[in-house]
């Protein structure tokens, strides 16, 4: 239940919204607060919270009813049935006012100063805006990334610049709290072709090319609470088939710039399994409901078949070894074997320790 201190005079409806930010929740009870404090810190007359509630069945409802008895800028929606969350973030959209939505996640933090610097970005009528995002350990404790899109200073991408704009922001897109857009474009654009592929910010956005110039804002105005994904349970389905299925059903991408984002069937990578299931998100399991049906060939079955039975601490602490060894940015894919549930004990895990800073 929200105990904080009330501050209903942050919100007045003389204002024209500028800015919605716009949050799909389910069963964030434990994290939703510490997201709504960190907006609540900084909101401004010219910005309101949409909240569309998915049915939780944890205590959501109890800390939002209590918040909206202290901020009427906060416009809370509970679904009497969980639709998805594409569905979710349409329909947050959908009942907005303001001329911007910020899709922003449940369980993420804004940066202090962030809403100031995206107001004044907001007056150069930009179709999109993308903020960067540093990346820390579910407890906010550890920095795992500074930044994702890796820009020293903003950048401009015109309307003509489409393709450099794919290549350069797809990829750190599938972050959807990176999300700032004009309402009017989301509502002119086809939307329900993506449901249930959570990824419809990447559908809207990347439909067509942008009517206005489009800002990437370097600095990190968002801290990412990194493996806490609602979504942990379906992580092999999502990044080998949900993920390469948005970008390759984009018309107005071309294919060799598809291929620089991701395969077409990521799944067919050997390492791509490998870390997946020394991350204990490939099993016998995701072999039996996706690959089995689609493999070409004994050898290959057999292959992938015996992966996805490996000792999972085996294969976890090669990774480890092979990351520790031979990759640059360590601390982001340490921090996924570690937390895998194949984690290993031992001399592997101090080593992790050791080389994660």
């Amino acid at each position: 239940m929200f105990t904080g201190a009330c501050f209903p005079n942050y919100f007045d409806s003389r204002f024209m919204i500028e800015l919605s930010i716009c949050i799909a929740t389910f069963n964030r009870g434990r994290f939703i607060s510490e997201t709504l404090n960190s907006i609540l810190d900084q909101i401004q007359p010219s910005v309101e919270i949409i909240i569309v509630d998915g049915a939780s069945s944890d205590n959501t409802p109890e800390i939002l009813a209590g918040y909206q008895l202290c901020y009427p800028g906060i416009s809370y929606y509970r679904e009497q049935e969980n639709s998805g969350v594409d569905c979710d973030y349409d329909k947050a959209v959908g009942y907005a006012k303001g001329k911007y939505c910020w899709l922003m996640s449940d369980d993420d933090l804004i940066k202090p100063g962030a809403i100031k610097i995206l107001l004044e970005a907001l007056k150069q009528n930009f179709s999109y805006i993308f903020v960067d995002a540093e990346v820390r350990s579910s407890d906010f404790s550890k920095l795992l990334l500074k930044n994702r899109f890796l820009l020293d200073k903003n950048r401009i991408f015109k309307p003509d610049a489409y393709r450099e704009l794919f290549i350069d922001t797809a990829k750190q897109l599938s972050f959807i709290g990176s999300v700032v857009i004009k309402r009017d474009i989301w509502m002119q654009r086809n939307r329900q072709e993506y449901y249930g592929s959570f990824f419809i910010h990447l559908g809207v956005i990347f439909q067509a090319p942008p009517p206005e110039n489009v800002l990437v804002i370097a600095e990190p105005l968002v801290i990412i609470r990194y493996s806490n994904a609602s979504y942990t349970s379906k992580t092999f389905e999502i990044w080998m088939f949900k993920w390469p299925q948005i970008i390759w059903s984009l018309k107005s991408v071309l294919d060799v710039d598809k291929k620089k984002i991701v395969a077409h069937e990521p799944w067919r990578n050997f390492k791509e399994l490998l870390l997946l299931r020394a991350k204990g998100a490939y099993t016998f399991l995701e072999y039996e409901k996706f690959l089995r049906c689609r493999l070409n060939g004994k050898m290959e079955s057999l292959l992938v078949w015996s992966l996805s039975i490996a000792p999972g601490k085996f294969v976890n602490l090669i990774c480890c070894l092979y990351v520790i060894l031979f990759v640059k940015e360590k601390s982001f894919t340490l921090s996924d074997l570690r937390s895998s549930p194949f984690s290993f004990m031992g001399y592997g895990k101090s080593m992790c320790a050791k080389y994660k800073s």
